[in-house]
Parts: structure tokens; sequence; C-alpha cells
């Protein structure tokens, strides 16, 4: 047995306890560990919080001809939360209608990823010394300075709550948050693996 569900929502800050406690109930319903449904609800209520703050500034084209001047999206006052959990994982996927992310936030690795890379890292790095062009791992962007600090923290928060994550665009249709996680059962759960 499997479950999934997709919830259409507004861009307001109210849509954002209400998407975490759709997925508290249904993991509780289905009997997901306590710990591994937190963790989930924490990284759903950031990318949501994402969404409602930067989903919908991206603004529809006008006509050709037009003086770069368009109009609001006709989906840019809602985003999107789907849900799908198995017997082995819970994946979630929040869409919005946005400008999207900078390229440089979509290449960047999941926390995870990087950690098991740098190993592989430092054993690649004299074939890499003999090859420069040839780098097989994205380049990391800076830390960001000033005002950026704390933009994106929401972001790097659901990387180190998640076992994968993938930020992406979908061009011309805004920003799109995927993460997953392994998923921990309770004793007698509806749901196992």
């Amino acid at each position: 047995m499997s479950i999934w569900w997709s919830l259409h929502l507004r861009r307001e800050a109210a849509s954002v306890p209400l998407a975490r406690r759709f997925l508290l109930g249904t993991m509780e319903t289905a009997g997901v560990d306590p710990d591994i449904s937190f963790d989930l609800s924490v990284a759903l209520s950031e990318a949501c919080a994402n969404a409602v703050e930067h989903g919908g500034d991206r603004t529809a084209l006008g006509e050709s001809g037009d003086s770069g001047y368009g109009h609001p999206a006709a989906d840019s006052g809602q985003y999107r939360v789907t849900a799908y959990l198995d017997g082995e994982k819970c994946r979630i996927e929040v869409s919005d209608s946005g400008p999207g992310f900078p390229a440089r936030r979509a290449l960047r690795p999941a926390a995870h990823s990087v950690q098991n890379s740098q190993n592989s890292q430092n054993s690649q790095h004299s074939q890499q010394s003999q090859h420069p062009q040839q780098s097989q791992h994205p380049q990391q962007p800076l830390p960001p300075q000033g005002a950026e600090a704390e933009s994106g923290r929401g972001l790097d928060l659901i990387q180190q709550l998640s076992d994968h994550v993938q930020f992406g665009n979908r061009p011309g249709h805004g920003a799109v948050v995927r993460f997953d996680k392994v998923l921990k059962w309770r004793e007698g759960a509806l749901l196992t693996a």
C-alpha cells in the first residue's frame, strides 16, 4: 500500500502550517516513526515558506513587440505540494510559479552528497590536476555576504533533514524543491517495507 496526495495552496503564510499538519497526519496514520515525521515536516515547512515568500514574482510575457513589461502570471498566487509515501521512503515536491532559483542554487548538491564527495575528491585530486577541465563535481557557490547571509538558510535546513534533495527550475513555470527520506516505522504500521 502507498499514499499519494497533492495540495494546491495559496501563497499565504497560513498555508504553511496547513501543509505541515496534513503531512504529519498522513505519516502518523500510516505509522511512520515520529522522529522521521518531524524531520520531514520541518523540511516541508521550509520549502512551503520559500514558495510563499518567493514563489509568485514571475511575470508573464506580453505580446511580441511588448516593451518588456509583463503582468503577473495567472498562477502566481498559488503553489503545489505533492507527497508520496510508500514502504521505503517519503518523497515530497513543492513547486511554485515564481522566477525560480538562481543557477548556482539549482546546481548545489545536497549536504550529504558534499560530505561523501569530499573523500572521493581527495582521491581524485591528482587526476583532476592532470585534467582540470574535466571536473566531475559542480562548483560550490561562495558563502553569501551581508544581507544575503540569511537568505537560503531554509533550503540548507531541507538539505540537512533529508536524504536526497534537488533544487530545480521549470522553465517559465517557477522553482521546484524535491526531497526524500528513508522511512522508519512504528510497530504495527499500516505501510511497512
